[in-house]
C-alpha cells in the first residue's frame, strides 16, 4: 500500500504537463541537428558515494571537496557527505557533446526504478548552452531509499547512456525520534519520569482579560503587555507547561548520524508552555476529546484563542505550544485578570537572540546558524514534531479544575496547523499513528522554495545567496539575484544570465540538506482518509506550487479544500491568514471565510466529516476541482512573479 502510494502506477498529471510542454517547444534555428548531440555524463551516480554499512542504502554520499568555492558551500557539500543517499526531487544534469533543443532532449529522459516497474520522465527543464547541459528535475517525487536508473538516449544512433543513483533515507530521522519518545527512551535519557502537563492557571473565558508582555531582550526590558482576544470563545481558558525532550545543540541542529544507529540521542528537557481552551459545559466521561494546534511562522501559543473559537462550540478542546525560537524571549509572561485578580504565568517564550543585537524577533531561534545554516530550519522543524509527539502523550487525564476528575482526554487525539502549523504538521501526521485526524491549513514545501517564491519570504533566499557569494543582480525589485528557473509543467528555459545556474545549484543541495526536515517528503506516509488540506488560491505567502508540490507527493487530491478568496470581496488582499480572522478591530470585519474554514476543521477532527463550507457556493471547491490550478502562483496583479 505505502510503495504503491509512493510512486502511482499512471502518469501523474504533471508527467503529462512536462511531456505536452517539451511537445510543443520548437528548436531555435540555431540548432539545426539537436538530434546528434550525443549525452557525455549525468548526475546523480552512484559512482559519487562510497559504501558504508552504518547507512541503511549501504552507501555515503561523497561528492568531491576540492573547488567547491567559498567557505559556506564548501559547509555545504561536507554535510551533504554525512547523508546516504540523493535528493528525492534530485537536480538532473546531463551533459551534451554539442547544443540539443531543451524540449526534444528532456523527452529522452527516464528515471525508473532500478528492479523496473515505476518509472518517469521530467519537467522543470534548464538548458544551459555555455556548457551544454540540460537540468531537469522528476517529474514525481521519488521514494526514500530506494535504487533507480537514470537513462538519457541520444546520439546520432539513438545511443543511450544511463546510470544508478540511491535516494537517501529522508523520512529515517524522525521517525527514530518518534521510536524514542514511543519507547520512552527519550525521556528517560533527560530524566523526565512520565510526560504530562502542569497547569498553572484556569480562568473563565467570559468575563477574563489575557495581556501578553513579551521579552524581547535587554532593547525592550519593560514591554508594554498586548491584548489577547478571548472574547470569541467560551468555555475555559487554561495556561500551563510541560516537559520535553530536545534534540537540539545551540546552533539549532540535530547531528546527523550514521542511519543504522536509530538516531541522535537527546541532550537535555525542556519546559515548554501551553495554552487550552476547553469548551464550555461538563466534559464527558474521560474529558474532552482534544485537537492539538500547530501555529505558523512568527506567530505562538496566542493563536490557540484565534484558533479553537468552532472547536469550542463543537464540544473540541484546542491547546497547542510554541514552535522553537517562537514566543520571544525566555522572560514572556501573561497577564490574566479574572473576578478581580491578576496572576502572572511564564509564557516560556523560545526565542534567542542569535544575532546579538539585543532584540529578539519573533521567530529569532527557528534555524540554524553558522556552518550549518544551509539547513535552515530542518531540525527546528523536526524538533517542533517531536515536541507535539511529547505533548499529546502528556494529555490523558489532565485534571484542570482539581475535582478529581479528567478535563482533557488522550484519546483519539486530532491535529490541525495553520501556515507553519501545516507544514510540521505534516510531518507530524505522516510519522505518528497517535494523531487520528488533521487538517492541514494553507501547508506547502519544499521550504525553498516558499522563500524563494513568496514576496514576504524572498528576502530570506537573498540573506542566503549574499552569504554564498551567489547574488547575481543589481535589481532590488528581484531582491538582487535572478534564477531562471521554471515552475512544473512550464516550457524549457535557456539560461541568459550569468549566475543562474550557481543560484540553481546552490538552492538544489540546500533543499536536498533539508529534505529530512520537510513536509512533502513525509506527505507519502499519510492515508488520505486521515487528512484534510485547505489550500488558499493566490497564496502570496505559502504559494500555490508549493502546496501542489505537498499534495501531488502524498497523492491527497481527493482530500483537498480550496478556498477561492478570488472570488470574494477579499480578493485584492492576500488569503493567506483567513482561517484565523475571526476578531477584527473596527471598523473591519471578521472575515466569514475564518468561521467556514474552522467549522470544516471542526467537522473532519469531531465526526472524520467533509463539508463544503459554502454548500453549492462558488468560494470553496471541496475537493479541489482541478489540480492544475495549483500549478500557477496566482498572484493578482500588481503582485508579480518574483
Amino acid at each position: 500500500m505505502q510503495q504503491r502510494r509512493w510512486h502511482r502506477a499512471t502518469s501523474s498529471l504533471i508527467g503529462a504537463l512536462a511531456f505536452t510542454a517539451a511537445l510543443s517547444v520548437t528548436a531555435p534555428p540555431a540548432l539545426a541537428t539537436p538530434d546528434k548531440a550525443e549525452p557525455l555524463s549525468v548526475f546523480p551516480s552512484d559512482s559519487l558515494t562510497v559504501r558504508d554499512p552504518a547507512q541503511l542504502t549501504g552507501r555515503r554520499v561523497n561528492l568531491p571537496t576540492q573547488g567547491c568555492g567559498a567557505a559556506i558551500t564548501c559547509g555545504l557539500v561536507q554535510q551533504l557527505n554525512q547523508l546516504d543517499g540523493f535528493d528525492l526531487d534530485p537536480r538532473i544534469a546531463v551533459r551534451f557533446d554539442s547544443a540539443v533543443d531543451p524540449a526534444q532532449a528532456a523527452a529522452q529522459i527516464t528515471v525508473q526504478q532500478a528492479n523496473g516497474g515505476w518509472r518517469t520522465g521530467v519537467d522543470r527543464v534548464v538548458w544551459d548552452p555555455a556548457t551544454n547541459t540540460l537540468y531537469a528535475h522528476p517529474a514525481e517525487q521519488l521514494a526514500p531509499g530506494t535504487t533507480y536508473r537514470l537513462r538519457v538516449q541520444g546520439g546520432p544512433a539513438n545511443k543511450s547512456i544511463q546510470d544508478t543513483f540511491t535516494t537517501l533515507s529522508a523520512t529515517d530521522g524522525l521517525l527514530d525520534l518518534r521510536r524514542q519518545i514511543d519507547s520512552g527512551e527519550a525521556f528517560r535519557a533527560v530524566g523526565i519520569t512520565r510526560p504530562g502537563l502542569q497547569v498553572q492557571g484556569a480562568f473563565p473565558a467570559t468575563g477574563t482579560t489575557v495581556t501578553w508582555a513579551t521579552d524581547r531582550g535587554v532593547t525592550d526590558p519593560a514591554p508594554a503587555p498586548t491584548p489577547v482576544p478571548t472574547a470569541a470563545i467560551g468555555g475555559t481558558i487554561v495556561f500551563g507547561d510541560f516537559q520535553a525532550p530536545s534534540w537540539l545543540t545551540p546552533d539549532v541542529t540535530i547531528p546527523q548520524t550514521p542511519t543504522r544507529d536509530g538516531g541522535p540521542r537527546p541532550v537535555e528537557a525542556e519546559r515548554l508552555p501551553f495554552v487550552a481552551v476547553l469548551p464550555p459545559g461538563t466534559p464527558p466521561a474521560g474529558g474532552w476529546p482534544v485537537a492539538v494546534f500547530g501555529h505558523g511562522f512568527t506567530s505562538s501559543t496566542n493563536a490557540v484563542f484565534l484558533a479553537a473559537v468552532e472547536n469550542a462550540r463543537n464540544g473540541i478542546a484546542t491547546i497547542g505550544t510554541n514552535v522553537v525560537g517562537h514566543g520571544f524571549g525566555p522572560d514572556s509572561a501573561w497577564s490574566v485578570t479574572s473576578g478581580g485578580r491578576t496572576t502572572t504565568i511564564p509564557a516560556y517564550g523560545r526565542g534567542i537572540d542569535q544575532d546579538r543585537d539585543g532584540d529578539v524577533e519573533a521567530s529569532e531561534g527557528s534555524s540554524a546558524t553558522g556552518a550549518s545554516a544551509a539547513q535552515s530550519s530542518r531540525d527546528a522543524l523536526r524538533q517542533t514534531v517531536a515536541d507535539n509527539m511529547t505533548l499529546i502523550r502528556s494529555l490523558g487525564g489532565t485534571d484542570v479544575d482539581g475535582n478529581g476528575t479528567p478535563d482533557l482526554s488522550g484519546r483519539n487525539v486530532t491535529y490541525f496547523g495553520q501556515s507553519f502549523g501545516g507544514i510540521y504538521g505534516t510531518m507530524l501526521t505522516g510519522v505518528d499513528p497517535a494523531v487520528t485526524r488533521s487538517v492541514l491549513n494553507v501547508p506547502g514545501g519544499p521550504i525553498s522554495e516558499i522563500a524563494r517564491l513568496s514576496p514576504a519570504f524572498r528576502p530570506l533566499t537573498t540573506a542566503s545567496l549574499l552569504a554564498a557569494g551567489l547574488l547575481n543582480s543589481n535589481d532590488a525589485s528581484r531582491n538582487f539575484f535572478q534564477e531562471q528557473m521554471p515552475l512544473r509543467g512550464e516550457g524549457p528555459v535557456t539560461l541568459t544570465v550569468p549566475g543562474a545556474a550557481a543560484i540553481q545549484e546552490y538552492l538544489a543541495r540546500s533543499t536536498w540538506l533539508s529534505r529530512p526536515g520537510s513536509p512533502e517528503t513525509f506527505a507519502p506516509l499519510i492515508r488520505p482518509e486521515r487528512v484534510l488540506v485547505q489550500v488558499a488560491f493566490g497564496d502570496r505567502t505559502v504559494p500555490n506550487p508549493t502546496s501542489y508540490t505537498l499534495v501531488d507527493a502524498g497523492d491527497l487530491w481527493s482530500r483537498t479544500s480550496l478556498y477561492r478568496n478570488d472570488k470574494t470581496a477579499n480578493a485584492a488582499n492576500n488569503p493567506h491568514g483567513f482561517l484565523l480572522q475571526v476578531v477584527a478591530p473596527p471598523p473591519a470585519q471578521p472575515l466569514p471565510a475564518a468561521f467556514q474554514g474552522q467549522a470544516q476543521v471542526a467537522a473532519f477532527l469531531g465526526q472524520g466529516q467533509v463539508i463544503d463550507p459554502d454548500g453549492a457556493g462558488p468560494v470553496w471547491e471541496v475537493p479541489i476541482a482541478d489540480p492544475a490550478t495549483l500549478l500557477q502562483l496566482n498572484f493578482p496583479q500588481p503582485a508579480l512573479r518574483p
